[in-house]
């Protein structure tokens, strides 16, 4: 397993991962994950399936993830805090074959009773190790073999456990880290839970690197100087956030108290930056080096990349940049061909990036994952994002939005990220989102900010057309985000009920 010999790039006395209360060595993180390992080979004679981790912000959830990878398994991080039905219904769904908890969870161990046996990390953690059968399986290993699953939300309502191979990540991690430049002396800045797949990018560069890595904990950001002080106190280089992560200190001016003194690149995906926001960061650090990350997760993180490497108006969109290499992005038509300047297309992706499809579930596996365009000469899958972009002035490809985002109103195509785009250029606007309700035929503009709403529809007349201007504005106190550090859409729109025209 590549993978694992990348626990040797680091000094064996060096901290790897650090969280607020506790840090762990090279040496004693590998030996803790080969005593995770060692039990669950001892208790399931299993390779290749899911164990479940029920993960927290600790360095405990990273050790258990790697007991899992040293079983042959591979391993599935659920938050504890979803609902205990969407659990159950995950449970159902993979089937796992075991599960890790961190802390006693008796609701939900009755709520999976039935389907696997729940352990206790303690008990694990203090296994004998067995060098020989762990040396057993990693000799039966393939790259091929999946390394985790990520469940995202699924329109049926059943979630999708996306299935990424060790190949994807031992491909994808190694160029990500030279692309940037990304050395034994970084200390990554962790913001992303470990079962969103940003956190994949920091706990594998970590590794591959022999660097460290910052678990900062969950109250910084929702306190802006706890977060700068953290990060300074922990001299943090390195940050691959949420886009709505990166907005939380800029958004609040928390730059006027004090800056991250040792930070050296911020890279930001998930969502379009707000140029209003990413121009404060740049007004402040001017010097650091600044990238935006296109990818869903289907694609082993992100497949393309944009270096800041020019000024941009408030009101401009950046654009994706270009692929990473060894993975192949497309802009193409409903026909399949690609499009050319001032249209826009689906994004579609190939390569090893490509997940292994949807554990469990060849139907939505099918309908994401199909043949190529290109030709029938041989299998060649290509990935359909759901994502829409264009082509700019530049011959740059830039996020449009999504499929479900593009909405027929008053009888024009409208992206909703455009009303976005030009609603959080707006100075008193802090962060904000367009939610369509179909039914009522409108437009909701959810947003937070110091803007009486006559003054917020007098600007926006100014820059956009009349029909796409908002029809019901609803000023927040904050954007409500999900765990994940995006803004929660499905919130916003369980508001549209009792939103009203401010």
């Amino acid at each position: 397993m590549e993978i694992i010999n990348w626990l040797k790039n680091g000094n064996p006395n060096k901290t790897v991962f650090a969280d607020e209360q506790q840090f762990i060595t090279y040496a004693r993180f590998t030996e803790t994950g080969k005593r995770i390992g060692s039990a669950l080979i001892e208790k399931h004679n299993a390779t290749r399936k899911p164990i479940v981790v029920f993960i927290d912000r600790n360095i405990q959830s990273i050790c258990a993830i790697f007991g899992i990878i040293f079983s042959g398994n591979f391993y599935v991080p659920i938050d504890v805090n979803q609902p205990i039905d969407r659990i159950r219904t995950i449970f159902e769904q993979i089937r796992p074959v075991a599960a890790i908890k961190l802390t006693d969870l008796p609701e939900i161990e009755t709520a999976v009773q039935g389907i696997c046996t729940v352990y206790d990390y303690d008990v694990l953690s203090k296994a004998e190790v067995n060098e020989q059968a762990i040396q057993d399986v990693q000799d039966k290993a393939l790259d091929t073999d999946p390394l985790y699953a990520i469940c995202t939300s699924g329109s049926t309502g059943v979630p999708k456990a996306v299935l990424i191979s060790h190949r994807s990540v031992v491909d994808f991690i190694p160029v990500f880290v030279r692309t940037f430049g990304f050395t034994q002396d970084e200390i990554f800045g962790n913001q992303a839970p470990f079962d969103f797949d940003v956190s994949t990018k920091d706990i594998y560069s970590t590794l591959y690197c022999g660097a460290q890595m910052q678990i900062i904990p969950k109250v910084c950001f929702t306190m802006p100087k706890k977060l700068i002080d953290f990060l300074n106190e922990r001299k943090v280089s390195s940050i691959i956030w949420a886009v709505s992560a990166i907005c939380i200190p800029s958004g609040f001016n928390s730059f006027k108290y004090d800056i991250p003194h040792f930070l050296k690149n911020v890279l930001f995906s998930g969502e379009q930056m707000p140029m209003k926001q990413l121009n404060i960061w740049r007004k402040y650090m001017p010097d650091v080096q600044y990238v935006n990350l296109y990818g869903p997760t289907e694609i082993t993180c992100n497949c393309m990349y944009y270096v800041i490497d020019r000024q941009f108006e408030d009101t401009e969109v950046l654009p994706l940049g270009k692929a990473f290499a060894n993975e192949h992005v497309m802009v193409i038509r409903e026909d399949g061909t690609p499009i050319g300047p001032g249209e826009t297309g689906e994004i579609c992706v190939r390569g090893t990036c490509l997940a292994l499809g949807y554990y469990n579930n060849p139907e939505r596996t099918a309908q994401a994952f199909k043949q190529t365009p290109e030709h029938n000469n041989y299998p060649e899958l290509i990935y359909h994002t759901g994502d829409l972009a264009y082509l700019n002035e530049r011959n740059e490809y830039v996020f449009a939005s999504r499929k479900d985002f593009q909405i027929k109103h008053m009888g024009h195509r409208i992206e909703l990220g455009e009303i976005e785009t030009f609603a959080g250029a707006i100075d008193e606007v802090r962060m904000c989102c367009c939610i369509y309700d179909q039914i009522k035929n409108k437009i909701y503009l959810f947003y937070d900010g110091d803007i009486d709403r006559k003054e917020l529809i007098n600007r926006l007349k100014e820059k956009l057309p009349k029909y796409m201007l908002p029809n019901i504005y609803v000023h927040l106190d904050t954007m409500p985000l999900n765990k994940n550090g995006k803004i929660d859409r499905s919130e916003l729109r369980s508001m549209i009920t009792d939103a009203e025209d401010q």
